[in-house]
């Protein structure tokens, strides 16, 4: 497994979430099945169609490692970011300068959408009271990568730093170019995942204008990945971040190592800018390459962590997808859940957290449920692992992403014994 290239590991994760801001809080959410979909009890004068979102909550940045400056000076998308880090560098714990060197530690953080607070704040400055009062710091609080430069600056971090936008898909992209940098030796550490804070009218609207999102007013019914009544995903937000450490260096230190990353597929659809092609070839394909490059072989007791967004063309699609790839029978023994059925979609960051719960899933022989999963449609007739979690002694995990453009990723880990 991972031939041709050194090992990567995982030795620490931080998370700001729906279903917790913290990376054990948030795991054991997912474990008990709890929803952390909530109805949207403000913009009420916009009058939106939409009823409910994965939120964040009780988030005081200043509780999670921001200073108040930092706070004054990041859209709240970079916010988390910072929060996600400041737990994640904790937990692994990596300083540069003294146990890395700065050249060789990167950061590698994306997001689908960027700093759309502050792109709607500032629209309303220029509009109301002019061009003369528009922040001088709205670009660099808006743009897609300060989230990745702020990390960079804050942990002296001075290898390879880039945002990755494939927007589902950004967060499991983020993660495995940084697992490819790290195995090819461009640097020894990568700080990497995704965030997004994109639960605004704006957002909103467009994503309820194109149809996408259910107009489900009850929250334990509104997201309902692989479910014949499901109608659409949930809008949510959060940060999802790991350390990536090459595996010698991780032991010479005595790290904590969680899991180890050892496959990585990406592929694109070529069809459609929002919609999955139905056959599911091309995320076939990035399932495969993944699981190949990770050494598995069938009998395996495989996780997958889907992209389950509870879309009726996505759900298929990707059902398709698991068949084409692992077979019918090994796709059948597979354990599969979306935990977005818990914590929604959060854009660039949803992957970054799949892949944070696959990584705990194979580590504690957890697998998480689809929570609500009580009519399955029969075009998604694997073992989606509905309403309550279970035991099993899992070999291997994968994380799965399909994004707008086509975008198809994959992430493959394995256990640490």
């Amino acid at each position: 497994m991972n031939n041709n290239g050194r090992r990567v590991v995982i030795t620490g994760a931080g998370i700001i979430s729906p279903v917790g801001n913290d990376v054990n809080t948030f795991w054991e959410s997912l474990k008990a099945g709890k929803c952390g979909i909530t109805r949207i009890e403000d913009f009420t004068e916009y009058n939106l169609p939409i009823h409910v979102a994965g939120r964040v909550k009780d988030f005081d940045p200043l509780q999670h490692g921001l200073t108040v400056a930092e706070k004054r000076r990041n859209d709240l998308y970079s916010q988390y970011a910072l929060a996600a880090a400041s737990e994640a560098m904790a937990a692994c714990g990596l300083v540069s300068r003294e146990n890395i060197e700065p050249e060789r530690f990167g950061v590698y953080i994306g997001s689908g959408i960027g700093g759309i607070n502050t792109m709607v704040a500032q629209t309303k400055v220029l509009f109301e009271e002019g061009v003369e009062r528009i922040s001088p710091l709205f670009v660099p609080m808006m743009i897609g990568n300060i989230a990745g430069g702020n990390v960079a600056i804050k942990y002296k971090a001075q290898g390879p730093c880039l945002t990755h936008v494939s927007a589902c898909a950004t967060g499991t992209n983020s993660i495995g170019e940084a697992y490819l940098a790290i195995k090819y030796g461009r640097a020894d550490a990568i700080l990497t995942g995704g965030s997004e804070a994109a639960v605004t009218p704006l957002a909103i609207g467009g994503f309820a204008n194109s149809r996408a999102l259910t107009t489900e007013s009850d929250p334990t019914k509104a997201c309902l990945p692989f479910d014949a009544r499901r109608g659409g995903f949930v809008i949510a937000e959060g940060a999802a971040l790991m350390m990536l450490e090459e595996y010698e260096h991780a032991v010479a230190r005595g790290a904590n190592i969680i899991a180890e990353v050892c496959g990585y597929g990406c592929t694109c659809d070529a069809h459609h800018y929002t919609a999955p092609r139905p056959d599911g070839v091309p995320a076939a394909r990035a399932i495969r390459e993944a699981l190949d490059e990770a050494g598995y072989r069938d009998g395996e007791n495989l996780y997958i962590n889907a992209h389950g967004t509870g879309t009726h063309l996505n759900d298929a699609s990707e059902t398709n997808a698991f068949k084409l790839a692992l077979g019918d029978k090994e796709a059948r023994r597979a354990s599969i859940s979306s935990t977005k059925s818990m914590h929604g979609h959060m854009f660039g960051a949803t992957g970054a957290a799949e892949l944070v719960a696959s990584a705990f899933a194979l580590k504690e022989g957890i697998v998480p449920p689809t929570i609500g999963l009580e009519q399955p449609d029969p075009e998604c007739d694997l073992d989606y692992t509905p309403l309550t979690a279970k035991k099993r002694d899992l070999d291997i995990a994968i994380s799965n992403s399909l994004g707008f453009g086509g975008h198809n990723v994959c992430v493959a880990l394995r256990r640490i014994d």
